[in-house]
């Protein structure tokens, strides 16, 4: 008798092997014990590591076209030449930071924006709310009713609207004063930065001011009605020698990483990059590798020890193929460095706000200076070159023979790479 389909019999259900959600929780296991291990262990090493005061190469002037420029390695003279445009601003202030510390350096801030409110600047002042977590709130409470604040929250954001919009951080440092005097790089506001950090900012006088400005008003004025938002005002060069890239992600725009691209690409003689914490992706990563393997003289720096260990650890996952490239990494001994530089064949420069990795090229707020000019570049190398006189060259076969441990430990951290 021919069965019916409804007396055919059910195939049976396939499940999962009972062993496989265990193997898989045992597997993403893996990278979070390596992680919290190198966490550990570098809090043990800090107990004994003493503080360093950091060197400081000087300021160094230039002039690009209609732009006067100063590189500030020093961060006492950077607050005092900050707060001194501050105290002399005529008509508006635009300022946002990623961390703003609760002492003596952070109040000069608080005070001066008071200051000049109180004699009617417009001041706009922006500041992440991640970063200062551990601030406070009344420390920015301090601010008064004339002083326009926006803390960029760290939760709460309106991420069912646009996922890739609302996951950035404000990791911009940028000041602007009168339209006219734009400062930007990677000195956060604190003390601490000044003394024991090795950093890098910028000072522009002239049309990129314009930029740095429209950077921090094109955030401020999302989601803000029209008598709310810092008007547009015209710039004063359509196309300036000094150029801002700024990364912004409620506009899913991301020039910082094209900047690179294109201008290692371009290399014909040396690419010299600092920066504290490097995970690039594949396509910077081969962009390096290729102006190497050319006979491009590539030199990255970064920290020996930085303030974030595990990305320490996830960065010297990339170092070997560096190494049988040509790449010469320079590990910076004297202090914490975190700086965000790179000079191109002495004509191509960039000061700013972006690291290389994942989250500064592709998801947070980041506002870089790019400025194609020799005597600008020729300050640049002079900055490089005092800071490798405190550093470690890592050797390729010493590298290639370093602990088995070590090796396990970078391979263990590779899924964190597209998150650090």
């Amino acid at each position: 008798m021919k069965q019916t389909p409804s007396h055919r019999p059910r195939r049976p259900t396939r499940l999962l092997p009972p062993r496989l959600p265990a193997l898989v929780g045992a597997v993403a296991a893996v990278p979070t014990a390596a992680a919290i291990s190198v966490v550990a262990l570098d809090l043990i090493k800090r107990r004994d590591r003493k503080q360093r005061q950091a060197p400081r190469p000087g300021t160094f002037q230039a002039q690009a076209e209609e732009s006067q420029l100063s590189i500030y390695t020093d961060g006492a003279s950077l607050y005092d030449d900050m707060i001194a445009a501050i105290d002399s601003a005529q008509h508006s202030i635009f300022m946002e930071t990623y961390i703003w510390k609760n002492d003596e350096v952070g109040q000069r801030f608080i005070d001066a924006f008071n200051a000049a409110a109180h004699r009617g600047v417009k001041t706009y002042v922006i500041y992440d709310g991640f970063a200062n977590l551990v601030v406070p709130s009344a420390f920015y409470r301090q601010l008064n009713d004339s002083v326009h604040v926006f803390r960029l929250p760290a939760v709460g954001r309106k991420v069912w609207k646009g996922p890739l919009r609302y996951t950035g951080m404000n990791h911009s440092k940028v000041l602007v004063v009168d339209d006219s005097i734009g400062f930007v790089g990677g000195y956060n506001i604190g003390s601490l930065f000044a003394r024991e950090w090795r950093d890098t900012h910028l000072r522009e006088v002239g049309p990129a001011a314009w930029g740095l400005r429209q950077t921090i008003a094109r955030k401020w004025n999302e989601d803000r009605t029209a008598d709310e938002q810092i008007p547009w005002v015209p710039p004063t060069s359509w196309d300036p020698t000094v150029r801002v890239a700024a990364n912004l992600p409620v506009d899913l725009v991301y020039p910082i990483r094209n900047m690179y691209l294109k201008a290692i690409e371009r290399s014909q003689h040396h690419v010299w990059i600092s920066t504290p914490y490097f995970i690039p992706d594949q396509q910077i990563l081969r962009a390096l590798k290729r102006a190497a393997e050319r006979g491009v003289d590539v030199k990255v720096m970064v920290p020996k020890d930085s303030n974030h260990v595990l990305g320490d650890w996830v960065s010297r996952g990339f170092y070997g193929q560096m190494l049988d490239s040509g790449i010469t990494i320079l590990l910076y001994a004297a202090s914490m460095m975190h700086s965000k530089t790179a000079t191109i064949d002495g004509e191509w420069s960039t000061v700013g706000t972006a690291n290389i990795d994942r989250l500064s090229l592709s998801f947070n707020y980041e506002s870089n200076v790019e400025i194609i000019d020799p005597g600008f570049a020729a300050e640049m190398e002079k900055v490089f070159h005092s800071d490798a006189e405190h550093c470690e060259v890592v050797d390729p076969r010493r590298w290639r023979d370093r602990n088995p441990m070590a090796r396990a430990t970078e391979f263990a951290l590779i899924p964190f790479r597209p998150v650090l």
